[in-house]
């Protein structure tokens, strides 16, 4: 098989609501051409997407076996922890703005400058701890943009459950959800050390009862790349 040329691009992306320049990773996969439509996998995290998750690789393998839609990456690095923290924690202060600028203004820069499906259901967010929290409140506020999410062990309050029972049209979501049998005590950059299992398993829960459709497995590991890496493959699998 020829080996890719492709590389990953860098490309900045103004962003009004933020009042900022956001760096996005873009890979499009080995095959890429405009003849063809394509999904997008929209990752919060997403430097370490790329060099832990090895995102792109893994979904030029699935798509050369067919086991997954034609997919571009679309990765989104934070700049450090507190830049994290404010654009994805529930209480970060620029969470709302952050979603703002998911969709209203990623979403269409992709949907004109790529050949995209420009629908919810094609276009999925992904993240980890509280990439995967933002993640999801961004499917919540959106869903008509975004309509499928992987969560890997993500960070839950009451935030997160107040929008989670909330949410009325739950058909319009599709859900991919994981936490660690061992995420009990996670170090976490300003709230202390927390069980992150308890509240995952609660959220679950909550969201089988109202009917969401979600995928949920719980793995024998701990809140690291170690474990999230090695689910990768299942997690695109069954999400494109």
């Amino acid at each position: 098989m020829q080996e890719s040329k492709q590389k990953l691009e860098e490309v900045s992306l103004y962003s009004e609501s933020l009042q900022q320049t956001i760096t996005l990773l873009i890979y499009l996969p080995a095959n890429f051409s405009p003849l063809y439509k394509y999904t997008l996998l929209i990752a919060q995290d997403g430097r370490d997407y790329v060099m832990y998750g090895r995102t792109p690789k893994v979904i030029d393998e699935l798509m050369s076996d067919s086991k997954i839609d034609r997919t571009i990456f679309v990765g989104i690095p934070y700049t450090d922890v507190n830049d994290r923290r404010d654009k994805y924690h529930p209480e970060g202060h620029q969470q709302e703005a952050y979603i703002r600028f998911l969709a209203h203004e990623l979403v269409p820069y992709l949907d004109q400058k790529y050949p995209t499906y420009q629908m919810g259901k094609t276009r999925t967010l992904i993240g980890d701890s509280l990439g995967a929290t933002v993640s999801l409140m961004a499917a919540l506020s959106y869903p008509h943009t975004f309509g499928n999410v992987i969560m890997h062990s993500p960070f839950v309050n009451e935030t997160v459950r107040k929008a989670v029972d909330a949410f009325k049209d739950t058909s319009l979501l599709d859900l991919y959800h994981i936490i660690g049998t061992q995420e009990t005590a996670v170090k976490t950059t300003k709230d202390g050390v927390l069980d992150f299992l308890t509240p995952n398993r609660e959220l679950h829960e909550q969201m089988a009862d109202k009917g969401y459709h979600v995928f949920y497995d719980e793995f024998d590991g701990d809140h690291t790349w170690k474990y999230w890496q090695k689910d990768m493959k299942r997690a695109l699998e069954t999400m494109l």
